[in-house]
């Protein structure tokens, strides 16, 4: 169908919500999870890594609470919090919808930000690999504090964990959606009173808020500094999320759990955890769980295990919303969706994606098998996409808020020099396991380049043999063939060359139906389109109409709701008086191509895995007829 090049990696739909409240906890519920979930590790390897191997010392441990501190202030609650959930586009925010919105400012000189958004939008779906199964097996390691005789069912336990997360996932979240809020809540206020009773013990750590020890620290550790930075990173992953869910839960919700609630909670248990740290230096094993008492250790690793299990859902829903997108916007082919909701659209469920994403999670454990090792993988795929995101905001706040170029450099250069100092820190994982994420992500990305350059290749090969339509009807109106009873929908991505359905069946048939429609489906800029433009008609000739749907890059087609519209235009629109055209070409590689060899089997591939048309735009199978094509590229 045609596409208007125009997401975001909009995680879950909120529960059932009305109230700015219920909207307030319902974001602290999906929203935060994976942040949230951040002490559980991010404190200890960065602090592990400061260290290198000899004792954690009050420099250090004050110098990575610092860095830590200013890292959430800086880039979460700044570039995303206060900047970025300003950029909506009517509404959505993320990655994709940054790249529409600065893609319709840019006009035809946007092609860099369609590459970036691409790039950020790939890094992503590395990133929803490993999120999972680092916060699972980070909370399940707390067996080992409480029975060290149980570390030998870490994993194991971690993998029927994320298996069960994985295989519920065809059921929809909308039952389990109203229970995240109340459990995240109790999490964060749970890390908060225990970080505040272990600062109690060493309030001098309060001083870590004072930036000179971060920057004392980066000056005096050098190597050993940018391997720290690379590590407290992980304090600030899922910080993406905020900006991605803008659209299920709006900007004040999301502002006001993170500055009233999460952010506050985030900072007593970092600094709790360094207090305990100054105290008592050999609790750099597990700082988080030492935090607890003895009695209380069990409960907080079930309290800690639900919440990584809510995290680890926002981001596979995320996912599934991302790739959704990214075929409507045609970076990607169909594929199958199932809605699991009646009533939140945003609900959905891609089985091949979950397989997908289920193998790589099971891989990335069972490869690493500790949180340590998987957080040496962590990081360099968000900060990716996060620095894309920076670029993007430069030319949204330039073009789109009609600031000054030099103005709007201001205001994101020193945002985008952070993100690039903490890209370049996890870097040197890169050998440690970065490369994981990283070859997920551009796996995607060649994906996404090989399908767009394929699919550019096979229109411009199939408009040279393409007949204009209005030359068709003036032959037609000559020398009329047989005409049936009914209407007949031919579905085109060029609503100004004849259907290729349309010309088989003149050629074969030998039949014209009395009402013959080109249907075309475009994808706007927006994320979503008003009913009032989902639908136009114009007619051509007596027995030729064109009709286009509208949807935005977040909704998902369904063509006879579409057609029912239609009837407040004028057209007598009958499902069970109406047969859809569908053109099916089975690709076959040719002996000179404009792709490389590899590439154009990977073309080939991909269509051949795209779902069934009439499946994804929700035609019913019995008013279909498939014709098949067969085409070199």
């Amino acid at each position: 169908m045609a596409i208007s090049e125009t997401h975001s990696e909009a995680p879950t739909e909120p529960p059932v919500a009305t109230g700015f409240w219920a909207l307030t906890l319902g974001s602290i519920g999906v929203v935060f999870g994976d942040i949230g979930t951040s002490p559980l590790y991010a404190f200890r390897e960065a602090v592990t890594a400061a260290v290198d191997k000899g004792p954690a010392t009050p420099v250090n441990v004050l110098g990575v609470l610092s860095l830590i501190t200013w890292a959430l202030l800086i880039v979460v609650t700044i570039k995303y919090v206060l900047l970025l959930l300003r950029a909506d586009n009517n509404g959505e925010g993320g990655t994709l919808s940054l790249m529409a919105l600065g893609r319709r400012a840019m006009g035809r000189a946007s092609w860099p930000l369609l590459a970036l958004g691409v790039l950020g939008a790939s890094m992503f779906i590395g990133d929803a690999m490993i999120a999972p199964a680092i916060s699972v097996l980070s909370a399940v390691e707390g067996l080992k504090i409480a029975a060290p005789a149980l570390d030998h069912y870490v994993v194991p336990l971690t993998v029927v964990i994320l298996i069960a997360l994985f295989s519920v996932q065809s059921r929809g979240t909308a039952r389990v959606a109203a229970f995240f809020g109340p459990v995240m809540v109790v999490w964060f206020a749970t890390i908060a009173v225990l970080g505040a009773i272990s600062i109690v013990a060493a309030p001098e750590v309060i001083a870590a808020f004072n930036p000179w020890y971060a920057l004392h620290f980066l000056q005096t550790h050098h190597v050993i500094g940018l391997v720290t930075l690379g590590a407290v990173f992980l304090a600030v992953t899922g910080g993406e999320a905020l900006y991605a869910d803008l659209g299920h839960f709006g900007r004040k919700p999301i502002q006001v759990g993170w500055f009233g609630f999460v952010l506050p909670a985030l900072l007593i248990n970092y600094y709790g955890q360094g207090a305990l740290m100054l105290t008592h230096p050999s609790a750099i094993e597990n700082p988080f769980y030492r935090l607890a008492p003895e009695g209380l250790l069990v409960p907080l690793i079930v309290l800690a295990t639900a919440a990584t299990v809510i995290a680890s859902q926002a981001v596979i829903t995320g996912a599934y919303s991302l790739i959704r997108q990214a075929v409507q916007l045609g970076l990607l082919p169909r594929f199958e969706v199932r809605y699991t909701s009646e009533t939140h659209a945003g609900q959905i469920y891609l089985p091949r994606v979950n397989l997908l994403l289920l193998i790589g999670v099971l891989l990335l454990v069972l490869m690493f098998r500790t949180s340590s090792g998987l957080a040496s993988a962590y990081g360099i795929a968000v900060s990716m996409t996060m620095v894309a995101d920076g670029i993007m905001a430069f030319f949204v706040v330039w073009k789109v808020w009609n600031f000054r170029a030099a103005i709007a450099a201001a205001i994101v250069a020193p945002l985008v020099v952070v993100d690039l100092s903490f890209f370049g820190a996890n870097l040197l994982k890169l050998v440690e396991g970065a490369w994981v994420p990283l070859l997920f992500g551009l796996a995607m990305v060649v994906v996404i380049w090989t399908w767009r350059r394929g699919s550019a290749i096979l229109t411009i090969k199939t408009r040279r043999t393409e007949v204009a339509l209005r030359d068709l009807i003036r032959s037609l109106e000559k020398r009329p063939p047989h005409i049936v009873k009914g209407t007949a929908v031919f579905l085109s991505s060029e609503p100004d060359f004849v259907p290729t359905a349309l010309l088989h069946n003149l050629k074969h048939n030998q039949v014209l139906h009395e009402h013959n429609v080109i249907l075309t489906i475009e994808t706007a800029h927006t994320p979503r389109v008003d009913l009032d433009d989902r639908v136009k008609i114009e007619g051509i000739s007596d027995k030729f109409s064109l009709v286009r749907l509208r949807y935005g890059f977040m909704e998902t087609p369904n063509v006879p709701k579409a057609l029912a519209i239609a009837r407040k235009l004028g057209w007598q629109f009958d499902i069970m008086s109406t047969s859809f055209y569908v053109s099916r070409r089975s690709l076959k590689p040719a002996a000179k191509s404009s792709m490389a060899a590899w590439q154009t089997r990977l073309f080939i591939i991909l269509s051949r895995s795209a779902n069934d048309a009439t499946e994804y735009f929700q035609i019913p199978t019995g008013r279909v007829v498939e014709v098949g094509t067969q085409v070199t590229i």
